[in-house]
């Protein structure tokens, strides 16, 4: 299977409906200015958020992290939380869908060419919801096999990566090393060799009955499935900590998954060549998987 197949593309309709600045358009008229500072710098924030059953996860959670992010550069969202939410909603109401992938994205909007955001008067908004592949269901019962990259994840004192803007290039590169060692996923260390995250997902690693994750303050996005792990372990009665990790300890724990909005819980059974554990899906993981399952379809916000 070539990993063209893989996690990551989205799959469009031609009767798609997104809304775009106040209303809802055909995917062929949802159009943003080339001088519109999202394109030009990299400058605005985003969410990728899930539909489950008619049940948007953790919805809440999500608009309060982009109004972090918003806050953070200085950015004026265009809409309350609440009107980002029902906008949010029937954007999946217009397209029929009850389980789907959502990417809202506000940027800075137009202004003239030059970095200056104050030259800017008004953001700009859209909302797409649409049908994601996943990793294909034999990653999920098999696990993956992922390596290290060698860019390294943006130093947190120069960029937060609390902040989930639009520049998303230093992902992007090791999304394209990951590919050229044959990898779906690969990890990416800090600019002190400690494990931040991986291109798109978070990182967890079961260790002697314990679930331990990479600290925001290496590195990591503070990831809304992420903090729903901290909550499942609690429930399952498991430990989980953050702490400083290295490929070491990914090499020696008993198990390891990832966790993010679009790899939901994926175990991950080889780092760099080497077998994580058995070399097979752990049972806790199992149990993590299991739990997130059923939360999706009640924690949220029903369309």
């Amino acid at each position: 299977m070539g990993l063209d197949k893989g996690f990551g593309s989205t799959q469009f309709s031609s009767e798609m409906k997104i809304y775009l600045d106040g209303k809802f358009v055909d995917d062929s008229e949802a159009k943003v200015s080339v001088f519109d500072h999202g394109l030009l710098y990299g400058d605005g924030v985003f969410e990728g958020i899930r539909l489950y059953g008619g049940n948007i996860f953790r919805l809440d959670e999500h608009l309060e992290r982009l109004e972090y992010s918003a806050k953070a550069i200085l950015l004026k969202l265009p809409h309350t939380r609440q009107e980002m939410s029902e906008l949010t909603c029937e954007t999946c109401r217009q397209n029929g869908l009850t389980d789907a992938y959502i990417r809202l994205v506000v940027t800075r909007g137009v202004g003239d060419l030059g970095l200056a955001p104050w030259l800017c008067p008004k953001p700009s908004m859209f909302i797409i919801a649409s049908k994601i592949s996943l990793y294909p269901k034999e990653h999920y019962d098999n696990g993956l096999s992922i390596v290290t990259v060698p860019t390294r994840r943006i130093n947190p004192a120069a960029l937060p990566p609390t902040v989930k803007s639009l520049n998303y290039l230093n992902n992007i590169l090791g999304k394209i090393e990951a590919r050229q060692f044959g990898a779906l996923e690969a990890i990416m260390l800090n600019d002190q060799g400690y494990i931040a995250e991986c291109t798109a997902d978070n990182v967890f690693i079961v260790h002697k009955g314990e679930i331990v994750t990479p600290a925001a303050s290496q590195g990591a996005l503070k990831g809304i499935t992420r903090s729903s792990i901290f909550d499942i372990g609690r429930e399952l009665g498991v430990v989980v900590r953050e702490a400083d990790m290295t490929r070491y300890d990914v090499w020696c724990a008993d198990e390891c998954f990832l966790t993010g909005s679009g790899a939901e819980v994926i175990p991950v059974v080889k780092l760099d060549g080497r077998e994580i554990g058995t070399g097979q899906p752990g049972p806790i993981t199992q149990q993590v998987l299991a739990s997130f399952r059923r939360r999706v379809l009640v924690e949220g916000t029903r369309i």
